[in-house]
């Protein structure tokens, strides 16, 4: 009767090791899930922000994107202005401290207008 008492007991121990480690992984999954989560709410911010640069940007016209033509802080960002043809401006938003990895680009077109 002492040895079955003592099997119960041990049965009982490792059951609750492994409900612990079992609870333990969970809440460490958990917790990488939440930060996973702020770091994509993150991103979307950022992003949205540099929507708001670029379509801004986007509105100008021809001369107003001449002036511009180059690279420029506009907030937490690096907006750059080129022109690879007569008619085409490339517009492109990067993270100033990352200034190589553009967050978003676009190609607007704008007619040469004839003078008086």
């Amino acid at each position: 009767m002492t040895g079955r008492r003592g099997a119960v007991l041990l049965e009982a121990l490792v059951a609750l090791t492994v409900l612990g480690l079992v609870g333990s992984g969970v809440v460490s999954l958990l917790a990488a899930s939440v930060r996973a989560e702020q770091r994509v709410a993150a991103a979307e911010h950022t992003l949205e922000a540099a929507d708001r640069v670029l379509t801004a940007m986007s509105l100008l016209d021809r001369r107003e994107l001449d002036r511009r033509l180059g690279a420029r802080e506009v907030g937490e960002f690096l907006a750059v202005v080129t022109r690879p043809e007569a008619t085409l401006y490339r517009l492109s938003i990067a993270d100033r401290a990352l200034p190589d990895a553009e967050l978003l680009v676009t190609v607007v077109y704008r007619p040469v207008v004839p003078g008086p």
